[in-house]
């Protein structure tokens, strides 16, 4: 055999017996990435896939090669957006000793457990229910007894920027009033929320309570 037709079955052999792609591919990448392996890189012009490779391979493993190379771009994910809490005006009660003896009392029963229908100190409290107990206990004035009522009640609707204390804040949903709370200033209230809470100061900025607001009362005249 001449020594032409011995290097061409050479080449062929070379051919037949070359290591698969992925092989030749992670030579690749790491002759690439790690500076102290002696693997040698591809020479220069020299094709990584076998002649009878199919088309579609030789693009999926040069997406892979793309890809671990650093190729793919990181998703940067945005903050949340911040919402910023609203400044509350002091707006001073037509009868600020009223207001006030109401003020202080609602406050007090902070820490009292909730019972639905409940109404008194010892009992516990719904949200309705903390309501007409202090406005009953302070002034001797009784309301309706549910929350849906109370929204009805006689009295001037009012604007979220002219709250004052002892005014009544309601929450619903699609109209429909489920919850009532006392304001006492700076944009918060006290309130009976929920089956095994407690009494206590929520801010109407609140996730849930901002989005579930639905009005305010004055009751005091």
């Amino acid at each position: 055999m001449g020594k032409k037709a011995a290097t061409a079955v050479g080449r062929r052999g070379e051919g037949l017996s070359s290591p698969a792609p992925a092989a030749k591919l992670t030579a690749v990448t790491k002759a690439a990435h790690y500076p102290g392996n002696t693997a040698p890189a591809p020479a220069r012009g020299a094709s990584p896939w076998p002649v009878a490779a199919p088309r579609w391979l030789a693009i999926g493993l040069a997406c892979a090669l793309l890809a671990a190379c650093g190729g793919g771009r990181e998703t940067v994910r945005r903050p949340a957006p911040t919402i910023s809490p609203r400044v509350w005006p002091v707006v001073e009660p037509a009868d600020p000793a009223s207001a006030n003896a109401v003020l202080m009392r609602a406050i007090s029963l902070v820490g009292t457990p909730y019972r639905y229908g409940g109404n008194t100190p010892e009992g516990g409290f719904d949200c309705s229910g903390l309501v007409n107990y202090v406005y009953r206990d302070m002034l001797a004035l009784t309301l309706p007894r549910t929350s849906r009522d109370l929204a009805g009640f006689q009295g001037p609707k009012i604007a979220p920027e002219r709250l004052a204390a002892a005014d009544l804040v309601f929450f619903g949903s699609s109209g429909n009033v489920s919850h009532v709370g006392i304001y006492v200033g700076e944009g918060r209230f006290v309130h009976a929320p929920s089956t095994g809470g407690t009494v206590r100061l929520d801010r109407l900025d609140g996730p849930y309570w901002r989005d579930h607001y639905s009005g305010a009362k004055r009751v005091l005249k």
